[in-house]
């Protein structure tokens, strides 16, 4: 089973091109049912059978994961299980008959136009004592929320992906597609006074072409992208808690709302399906809805 584990990893990285994090994610739950598996005393991935994934699933549950957690797992079993069948190392596929737990359908949490203006306004104002750090979070607000890329993606770009004069930023996605986007004058600005005044300021030999950088001078770490937007949103009255994703759903929101379609909205945010972003035209239709409740006498 380790082989087979090992093999499924070079799968993963080689021939899918997932990225790092997509790669532990998927090779951890996978190894949480080989590790049920050889505890039921199996000994080869030819032995498990939908009972055996059945009665994961089930340890899963019994031990409090929540319903989304047990259907992903589910999910990257699945996509295990079809390797293993496709390549002729399991006679069938022994996940093809797994089913998942039916998740509630809940929509994004978005902040309103005035609110995402509050956030960078508020963010502007505390960058004004000229901190190098300051300057990285407004260009990194102003970036989120203009470009609705996500945090990995955000974080991976290098100088030479943002195209100043066109303002124009080259993303690698998921699956490592490539795509651009746009963004407009204000993030512009805030990227350029990073550029001038902030990065030459904590760059360091070891921060190669990373656009963002950390305090110590390389490139900048997720999580504190994240622990930055939740403490400049708890800065503005009346906006929801939401991290650098909620900034994307907010991007999307936006720009539907303004007019944007479907397919464009899908190709700025490198949606592989036009079902995913088609979400967000639940989100405006509930936020119409409510305005109209509030606004009109016979609502």
């Amino acid at each position: 089973m380790a082989r087979v584990l090992g093999e499924y990893e070079r799968h993963l990285v080689n021939e899918r091109n997932l990225s790092q994090h997509s790669v532990r994610a998927y090779l951890g739950d996978v190894a949480g049912m080989l590790e049920h598996a050889r505890r039921l005393g199996m000994v080869s991935v030819e032995e498990i059978d939908l009972r055996t994934l059945r009665s994961w699933l089930a340890q899963l549950q019994s031990r409090g994961k929540s319903r989304a957690t047990v259907a992903r797992r589910a999910s990257a079993v699945r996509v295990f299980t079809t390797w293993l069948a496709r390549t002729g190392r399991t006679p069938t596929d022994a996940g093809a008959l797994l089913l998942s737990p039916k998740l509630a359908k809940t929509l994004p949490s978005v902040l309103r136009v005035e609110e995402a203006s509050d956030l960078i306004g508020a963010a502007t104002a505390r960058a004004q004592d000229g901190s190098p750090v300051g300057l990285r979070d407004v260009a990194i607000l102003e970036l989120l929320y203009a470009t609705g890329v996500r945090v990995g993606e955000l974080v991976g770009l290098d100088v030479d992906d943002v195209d100043r004069e066109r303002r124009v930023v080259r993303v690698l996605g998921k699956g490592r597609k490539e795509r651009s986007v746009p963004f407009g004058l204000p993030a512009a600005r805030a990227v350029e006074q990073w550029l001038r005044e902030g990065r030459p300021a904590v760059a360091t030999e070891a921060s190669g072409p990373a656009l963002l950088l950390g305090a110590r001078g390389g490139r900048i770490d997720p999580r504190v992208v994240r622990d930055m937007v939740h403490r400049r949103l708890a800065e503005v009255p009346g906006a929801p808690d939401m991290g650098p994703h909620g900034l994307r759903h907010t991007a999307a929101t936006h720009l539907l709302e303004g007019g944007a379609d479907l397919r464009t909205v899908q190709e700025l945010l490198g949606h592989s399906s036009l079902s995913t972003t088609q979400l967000y035209t639940h989100v405006s239709t509930d936020r119409l809805r409510a305005a109209y409740r509030q606004a009109h006498p016979r609502a």
